[in-house]
């Protein structure tokens, strides 16, 4: 999958923050842990019914903890028809590269 269009959690961030919509891949209880701030959760388990959450007219970013499950949402997402990137090193990276995490 290294076709897929990729971004890094820094660039991610900055994006977010200028209000790229960021989906989340991860199960419920990974996202009661922590989640990246301005995150939509829509896990990997439940894609094809929460589908319709996703924007189909703008550019999307999913995010995992480490990237392998985003890689294949956003493989999934791209086969849809979706304009979509992954972030590249998950929910971990982003925190190391300074951005928010929100435990609910």
């Amino acid at each position: 999958m290294s076709d897929l269009p990729e971004i890094s959690t820094a660039e991610a961030i900055e994006r977010v923050k200028s209000g790229t919509y960021l989906i989340d891949v991860r199960e419920q209880d990974e996202w009661d842990a922590g989640h990246a701030d301005g995150a939509h959760l829509v896990p990997m388990s439940r894609l094809n019914e929460l589908m319709a959450e996703v924007p189909t007219d703008e550019q999307v970013l999913v995010i995992c903890q480490a990237g392998g499950r985003s890689a294949r949402v956003t493989k999934a997402l791209l086969d849809a028809g979706y304009d979509v990137v992954n972030v590249a090193g998950g929910t971990g990276a982003w925190a190391d590269a300074g951005g928010d995490i929100v435990v609910p």
